[in-house]
Protein backbone atom coordinates (compact mmCIF):
# COMPACT_ATOMS: atom_id res chain seq x y z
CA UNK A 1 0.00 0.00 0.00
CA UNK A 2 1.16 3.52 -1.13
CA UNK A 3 0.35 7.03 -1.38
CA UNK A 4 -0.99 8.61 -4.46
CA UNK A 5 -1.38 12.15 -5.75
CA UNK A 6 -4.66 12.77 -7.17
CA UNK A 7 -5.58 15.92 -9.51
CA UNK A 8 -9.28 16.83 -9.55
CA UNK A 9 -10.64 19.52 -11.42
CA UNK A 10 -13.67 21.05 -9.99
CA UNK A 11 -16.03 23.29 -12.50
CA UNK A 12 -18.41 25.84 -9.88
CA UNK A 13 -21.44 27.53 -11.07
CA UNK A 14 -20.52 30.98 -11.88
CA UNK A 15 -23.11 32.54 -9.28
CA UNK A 16 -21.65 31.19 -6.46
CA UNK A 17 -19.02 32.03 -4.30
CA UNK A 18 -15.72 30.37 -5.03
CA UNK A 19 -14.19 31.27 -1.69
CA UNK A 20 -17.14 29.00 0.00
CA UNK A 21 -16.93 26.13 -2.58
CA UNK A 22 -12.71 25.80 -1.71
CA UNK A 23 -13.88 25.87 2.32
CA UNK A 24 -16.09 22.77 1.61
CA UNK A 25 -13.36 21.16 -0.44
CA UNK A 26 -10.60 21.68 2.10
CA UNK A 27 -13.52 20.07 5.09
CA UNK A 28 -13.14 16.58 2.88
CA UNK A 29 -9.84 16.65 4.03
CA UNK A 30 -6.56 15.25 2.74
CA UNK A 31 -6.28 18.25 0.35
CA UNK A 32 -3.02 19.74 -0.26
CA UNK A 33 -2.86 22.03 -2.74
CA UNK A 34 -6.01 23.96 -3.91
CA UNK A 35 -5.85 26.34 -7.27
CA UNK A 36 -7.82 28.63 -9.18
CA UNK A 37 -7.58 28.38 -12.85
CA UNK A 38 -8.56 30.94 -15.01
CA UNK A 39 -10.45 29.50 -18.05
CA UNK A 40 -12.19 31.87 -20.12
CA UNK A 41 -14.50 35.44 -20.15
CA UNK A 42 -13.92 35.65 -16.26
CA UNK A 43 -14.89 32.07 -16.04
CA UNK A 44 -12.61 29.66 -13.38
CA UNK A 45 -12.48 26.49 -12.46
CA UNK A 46 -10.74 25.33 -8.96
CA UNK A 47 -7.74 22.22 -9.27
CA UNK A 48 -7.07 20.17 -6.21
CA UNK A 49 -4.52 17.97 -5.21
CA UNK A 50 -5.34 15.44 -3.03
CA UNK A 51 -2.89 13.20 -1.50
CA UNK A 52 -4.24 9.86 -0.21
CA UNK A 53 -3.69 6.43 0.19
CA UNK A 54 -4.06 4.50 -3.07
CA UNK A 55 -6.85 1.99 -1.75
CA UNK A 56 -9.19 4.95 -1.29
CA UNK A 57 -10.51 5.26 -4.06
CA UNK A 58 -10.85 8.46 -6.33
CA UNK A 59 -14.80 7.66 -7.29
CA UNK A 60 -15.48 8.82 -3.22
CA UNK A 61 -13.68 11.74 -3.78
CA UNK A 62 -15.11 12.59 -7.06
CA UNK A 63 -18.83 11.88 -5.43
CA UNK A 64 -18.18 13.96 -2.51
CA UNK A 65 -17.00 17.15 -4.59
CA UNK A 66 -19.85 16.75 -6.52
CA UNK A 67 -22.33 16.82 -3.56
CA UNK A 68 -20.96 20.39 -2.83
CA UNK A 69 -23.50 23.64 -3.56
CA UNK A 70 -22.43 25.02 -6.11
CA UNK A 71 -20.35 22.43 -8.15
CA UNK A 72 -21.44 22.26 -12.24
CA UNK A 73 -18.58 19.30 -12.68
CA UNK A 74 -16.11 17.23 -11.52
CA UNK A 75 -13.16 15.96 -13.54
CA UNK A 76 -10.33 13.55 -12.47
CA UNK A 77 -6.41 14.41 -13.80
CA UNK A 78 -3.30 13.08 -12.87
CA UNK A 79 -3.12 10.17 -10.71
CA UNK A 80 0.90 9.58 -9.67
CA UNK A 81 2.21 7.03 -6.69
CA UNK A 82 4.20 8.77 -4.79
Amino acid sequence: MGLVAVTMRVVPDQNTDIEKIKRDIMRIGNVKEIKEIPIAFGIKMIEVLFVMNDDAGIGKIEEKLSEIEGVVSVESGDVTLI
